[in-house]
């Protein structure tokens, strides 16, 4: 099922965005619960073994809940698995991938930083900021985006014109690219996986520093 994966979670994300109701879900939650989460699991341990060999390190598979409790959430038209790094890291990364109505990405990064970690990451950056923005630059010729900075200004502790502004103000560091509709969606995933893996192994040394 992980080829058809996509376009069964899409029919089906895009009927829940028309009918975002509690009523709707329940009458249709045989096809998430007896399809697409089968799939999605599946496919998740499937590719755990490749991913930890990429990685150098043990993952934990994850996939989230279509909701988020009792009362129905109108933000859950996406499916989102996630394999977190067990490296035994301050805060470990994650690879992810994930299904919206018009979107398929695959990414890795720490969605928010903790404090220890978000001082080491500016450090990193402020010391070495030319191999860091090699990284950045060679995983976007690959078509990976870094989502956009949380702060509007370089933290004072900076200058403003330092040459990585704009990574001095993230609090977290998350980069994703669309991989379209694969015919080959494991090849593909772990493609994409090897393309965004320096930037894994930079906060990876971070966690560790």
């Amino acid at each position: 099922m992980s080829e058809n994966l996509i376009q069964a979670a899409q029919a089906f994300y895009k009927d829940l965005a028309a009918n975002n109701a509690k009523v709707w879900w329940d009458a249709h939650r045989g096809t998430y619960d007896g399809v697409l989460k089968p799939a999605a699991l599946a496919l998740m341990d499937d590719l755990a073994p490749a991913i930890s060999d990429l990685v150098d390190a043990p993952v934990k598979p994850k996939l989230f809940r279509p909701h988020r409790d009792v009362r129905f959430s109108k933000d859950k038209t996406h499916m989102h698995m996630m394999w977190t790094l067990d490296g035994g890291g301050r805060q470990n990364p994650v690879l992810f991938f994930g299904i919206g109505t018009d979107y398929v990405t695959v990414g890795s990064g720490m969605m928010g930083f903790d404090k220890p970690v978000l001082e080491d990451w500016r450090k990193f950056v402020d010391l070495d900021a030319k191999r860091i923005i090699g990284i950045v630059d060679g995983i976007a010729a690959d078509g990976f985006k870094l989502r956009e900075p949380a702060l509007k200004r370089v933290p004072s502790a900076y200058p403003a014109d330092h040459p990585a502004a704009h990574l001095l103000r993230m609090k977290s560091c998350v980069a994703s690219k669309d991989i379209g509709q694969p015919a080959d969606l494991r090849g593909a995933i772990l493609q994409a996986c090897e393309q965004v893996a320096p930037l894994t192994a930079l906060l990876v040394q971070i966690s560790e520093a």
